[in-house]
């Protein structure tokens, strides 16, 4: 076809260049070329005819092949989606299985720290709770054992010194200060036994406090690993108070 093209091309040229005759709108060309190139015109013309018609012959089969690869194309893309979405869905499968398992795990992990902690908790709370009220009882005795020797001996130093009659009034006199010292020491002693089992007890309050707070952080990654973000969040377990009093209770 591209033959005929160049051949007509050609001819176009030739006229469009051609002398014109003087009074007529007609030109003179060489008829040697024209020819020719008429010839070549001719002997293109069956051979294009010749391919056209073998396109058009082909036409069908030729869209025919590129349906079936269409076709092909199309099975071969559903395929392999759905290989691939098979492969996302047990992949996702395996990643729900072991997010499960590290929940699980997390969870008792918590809980068992939980436990530990109240355990330790009760234990420093009874241990300091004993050491208190021994120390208690310990300094009230000898309080009341101080003050009775310094009862006793006040008394006995009141009763020598009335025996002697020329030191009665100093006698009177010695036995009521030491009497007052006696009771000023016991006042004293009580004081100091008060001062002991308050600090024991304040003692005893803040370690009890920091028990709480750990049983309180381990109850917290419970209630966020068994219900929620929105149970971490200052929002305790409904009927809990959130305070890991509960558990020791």
């Amino acid at each position: 076809m591209y033959r005929v093209f160049e051949s007509l091309d050609a001819l176009v040229t030739i006229v469009e260049e051609a002398r014109s005759v003087p009074m007529t709108s007609n030109c003179v060309v060489p008829r040697g070329d024209v020819l020719e190139l008429l010839d070549d015109v001719r002997e293109a013309i069956p051979g294009e005819m010749d391919d056209a018609q073998d396109v058009l012959d082909r036409r069908d089969e030729v869209v025919s092949e590129a349906e079936r690869e269409a076709e092909e194309t199309r099975t071969a893309a559903s395929s392999e989606a759905e290989e691939t979405l098979q492969n996302a869905r047990t992949e996702a499968e395996r990643l729900v299985a072991e997010a499960q398992e590290e929940a699980a795990r997390t969870l008792a992990e918590a809980r068992h720290e939980a436990e530990r902690a109240v355990a330790e908790g009760r234990r420093q709370y009874a241990e300091l709770t004993d050491r208190a009220r021994d120390e208690a009882e310990r300094m009230s005795h000898a309080g009341r054992a101080a003050h009775d020797r310094l009862i006793a001996d006040g008394q006995n130093e009141q009763t020598r010194l009335v025996s002697q009659t020329e030191v009665v009034r100093s006698a009177h006199a010695e036995a009521g200060r030491i009497t007052d010292g006696a009771h000023a020491e016991a006042d004293r002693l009580r004081r100091e036994c008060d001062d002991y089992v308050d600090t024991t007890l304040a003692e005893l309050e803040t370690t009890l406090n920091n028990a709480l707070g750990v049983v309180g952080r381990g109850r917290s990654q419970i209630w966020r690993g068994q219900y929620g973000p929105g149970y971490g969040n200052g929002r305790p377990e409904p009927g809990r108070t959130g305070t890991g009093m509960d558990l020791i209770d």
